[in-house]
């Protein structure tokens, strides 16, 4: 049986960021397109207010998140050395925010096949629906990111754009936040370069 079709719903629904920092900058070919494509997700998130979580991997070595991101609405932000994101510090937060578990995470980041994906293994095993951002999630090989995405999908994790996200909360035309959110779509988001299967 195929299980049911949901929207997603700004109360219930979790934003997590994680270790998109500066450090990385070098070793992330495609890092400033992901960058502009998340910018437009926080700014949408932060219209619907939804939530955010965002986590620091060893910012002592890779730095702090980068400047270029809006995180000063974050509910918290986790540094850690364990690479999913569901550390101590985070699940509290996540306990206070919904008092217990959200219904969906929306997950986006770095890298796709490291830190996403333990994190997006954790939520699961949570019983937490998770909607990974594609255009939004990075590595340093794109090999490594298209093959962790096709592994978190036969995982039952929803693999989703920023702007499938955004449109998901929306909803409605006549939604009050349509006025704000249509300056943020109106432009094409970031090419992320995702791997296409070839014709025989």
């Amino acid at each position: 049986m195929s299980k049911t079709l949901y929207r997603l719903v700004p109360s219930k629904t979790l934003f997590m960021l994680c270790d998109v920092q500066e450090k990385f900058k070098p070793a992330i070919p495609l890092l400033s397109a992901l960058i502009e494509n998340t910018a437009k997700l926080l700014a949408a998130g932060k219209v619907f207010q939804v939530p955010l979580l965002v986590t620091e991997q060893y910012p002592e070595k890779l730095g702090k998140t980068v400047c270029e991101l809006d995180i000063g609405h974050a509910c918290a932000n986790v540094a850690k050395t364990k690479f999913s994101m569901l550390v101590e510090a985070v699940r509290k937060n996540m306990t206070d925010i919904f008092a217990g578990n959200p219904k969906t995470v929306v997950l986006f980041g770095l890298e796709t096949h490291v830190c996403v994906e333990q994190t997006a293994f954790d939520l699961v095993n949570e019983k937490i629906d998770v909607w990974l951002v594609a255009d939004c999630c990075a590595s340093r090989l794109n090999q490594d990111r298209d093959l962790a995405l096709e592994r978190l999908r036969q995982m039952g994790c929803t693999i989703a754009t920023s702007e499938s996200v955004v449109f998901n909360l929306l909803q409605d035309k006549d939604n009050k936040a349509f006025k704000q959110i249509a300056p943020l779509v109106k432009k094409v988001s970031a090419d992320m370069q995702f791997w296409q299967p070839k014709n025989n």
